[in-house]
C-alpha cells in the first residue's frame, strides 16, 4: 500500500458556541440525509484538500485532466459531496453521517479556481469551501478578487481563511495572532457579508494556544494538513484532509483514500503537532473491537515503516532511537479493514531545530 503524508489529532471535541442560521439548515440536511441513505458503522467523512489548477502539472497543482477523473469519480461512485458545514454540524451535533460521505476544500483562493475548478464543482453540483488569504487577495496577482469571491459565495461556495497574512502563527505573540485573526474576519465580513467560520492552519501548524485563539475569535472548525478521515472523534479544531494535488492527485491514490476508515484512538502521544524532543515519543490506545492489531503497520516520510511495540492489549508505541529527519515528518498508522478498506490514523510532526555542531 502506497502511504502518503497524515497527522490526526484526536483531541475531545469542543462544540461550537453558538449555532448560525447555516448550521441549522446543515443539521436538517444532514438528518434528512441520514434518512434516506444507508450508513456505516464507521460513519466518517473525507475531506479532500486542493490548491492550484492548470493544464499541466506541478507541485501544488491538480491538473484538469486529473480533477475531471475526480469528479466524474465522485459523481458516477455514490459518494455523497456534503458542505464542509456539514460535516462540522455532523460532528459536533452526534449526528450521523451518510454513506461515503466527502467534502472538499482548497487552500488560498488562486485564481484557477475561479476560473478552472469552480465550473466543474459547479456543474456537478458539489458544494466546496475555499481558504483566504485576505491580504493576498488585496494584493491581486495570481490571487483571485473579491468581485470573484463575491460571486462564488453568492452561489453557495463557503469563503473560511488561513488569517490575514499565509504565516506560521506558532511562536507569534498571542496579541500578534489575534490581530490576524480579526483583521481577517473583519475584511472578508466587510467583503462578503459575513465572517469566514472556518479556519485553515498554515502549513498545518498549531499549538494549544493558537488553537484556543482560533475557538475564541468565533471559528466554529478549523482544518489541518495531517490526513485521514474526519469522524466523531475528531478533533474539531484540527480535522484531518486528504491532499489531493501534485503528487498526491493521481486518481488510483485518490479512489483509495475515499474508502479509508477512521481508526480510533485514545491517549494520543504527541496530541498537538509541535514537539519538543527529537525523536519524539509516540503512542496511541486503539479502541476496543478494532484489529487485528497484529496487522497495523506505521510509516514515516522519508523512512519507511517505523517498528511498533505493543504493551498490554490496546496501547502501541513507536520507540524510535534515532532522530527523524528534516523540519517536519508525517506519519501515519494503517489497518486493513472489510472489504478491503483500510482504517487510517496520520500524524503531521513539527520537529525542534537539531542541535548545532
Amino acid at each position: 500500500m502506497t502511504v502518503e503524508h497524515g497527522d490526526v489529532g484526536l483531541l475531545k471535541l469542543r462544540p461550537a458556541r453558538r449555532k448560525s442560521s447555516v448550521a441549522t439548515v446543515t443539521t436538517a440536511l444532514l438528518i434528512l440525509l441520514h434518512a434516506v441513505l444507508p450508513t456505516v458503522a464507521d460513519d466518517s467523512a473525507v475531506i479532500l484538500s486542493y490548491q492550484r489548477f492548470a493544464e499541466e502539472p506541478g507541485r501544488l497543482t491538480t491538473t484538469l485532466a486529473e480533477l475531471d477523473a475526480h469528479i466524474a469519480h465522485l459523481r458516477d461512485g455514490g459518494y455523497q459531496v456534503l458542505s464542509i458545514s456539514q460535516v462540522i454540524a455532523a460532528i459536533t451535533g452526534g449526528l450521523p453521517l451518510p454513506q461515503r460521505a466527502v467534502a472538499i476544500s482548497i487552500e488560498g483562493s488562486h485564481e484557477s479556481v475561479y476560473r478552472l475548478a469552480w465550473p466543474r464543482f459547479k456543474a456537478a453540483g458539489f458544494p466546496f469551501a475555499v481558504m483566504v488569504t485576505t491580504d493576498a487577495v488585496e494584493r491581486g496577482g495570481n490571487a483571485a478578487g473579491w468581485d470573484n469571491l463575491r460571486e462564488m459565495a453568492s452561489a453557495g461556495v463557503e469563503i473560511g481563511t488561513h488569517g490575514a497574512f499565509y504565516r506560521v502563527q506558532v511562536g507569534r505573540s498571542m496579541a500578534g495572532v489575534a490581530a490576524d485573526l480579526a483583521r481577517a474576519r473583519r475584511r472578508i465580513a466587510g467583503e462578503l457579508g459575513a465572517p469566514p467560520r472556518i479556519f485553515s492552519y498554515p502549513y498545518g501548524q498549531y499549538d494549544g494556544r493558537v488553537r484556543e485563539l482560533v475557538a475564541e475569535h468565533g471559528f466554529v472548525a478549523a482544518l489541518g494538513q495531517q490526513s485521514g478521515p474526519a469522524y466523531s472523534g475528531s478533533d474539531i479544531y484540527a480535522l484531518p484532509r486528504f491532499s489531493v494535488f501534485g503528487p498526491f492527485a493521481e486518481p488510483a491514490r485518490f479512489r483509495l483514500v475515499l474508502e479509508v476508515l477512521p481508526l480510533p484512538v485514545s491517549e494520543l502521544v504527541p496530541a498537538l503537532p509541535i514537539v519538543s524532543s527529537n525523536p519524539p515519543p509516540i503512542g496511541f490506545t486503539v479502541a476496543e473491537g478494532i484489529g487485528p492489531l497484529n496487522r497495523l503497520a506505521c510509516f514515516a516520510s522519508g523512512l519507511g515503516q517505523l517498528p511498533l511495540n505493543r504493551l498490554g492489549a490496546r496501547r502501541i508505541e513507536l520507540r524510535l532511537d534515532a532522530p527523524l529527519p528534516g523540519a517536519r515528518v508525517r506519519i501515519n498508522c494503517t489497518m486493513p479493514a472489510r472489504d478491503g478498506d483500510w482504517r487510517w490514523l496520520g500524524l503531521h510532526l513539527v520537529l525542534p531545530p537539531a542541535p548545532a555542531n
